[in-house]
């Protein structure tokens, strides 16, 4: 299966990719919300783990036009913010976000949440 990993710091994809590549997952990088609109579009990935501070478009608005995408509106979105505010949660689920993790991240907090929204195929 295909994840998607979207954040402006290499560390943090680096860390992203760290728990879900040994997990037997195939993984698509972007540093922006252009580029991460346009990979979803191209290789159409099984789930995102999206940053919502993000440059060329934060991570709220590429949630909702990935929702609006009648050919992705399916896939899963996992908002991944060091923004933890309960607002900043309701509005991120509010965008279409299936789910909404904190940073900074832990592998079982990441691994659960992917297991918990992928359908397998």
């Amino acid at each position: 299966m295909k994840i998607l990993i979207v954040d402006d710091l290499k560390t943090e994809r680096l860390l992203m990719r760290s728990y879900l590549e040994p997990r037997g997952f195939q993984i698509l990088e972007a540093e922006d919300g252009e580029t991460a609109l346009a990979l979803c579009a191209l290789e159409k990935p099984d789930l995102v783990l999206l940053d919502i501070v993000l440059p060329k478009a934060d991570g709220f608005q590429v949630c909702r036009r990935i929702k609006r995408d009648p050919e992705l509106k399916a896939t899963p979105v996992i908002l991944v913010s060091s923004k933890t505010q309960e607002s900043d949660r309701f509005w991120g689920l509010r965008q279409g976000a299936s789910d909404y993790l904190n940073k900074p991240l832990q592998a079982a907090q990441v691994l659960s949440a992917v297991e918990k929204h992928l359908v397998p195929a």
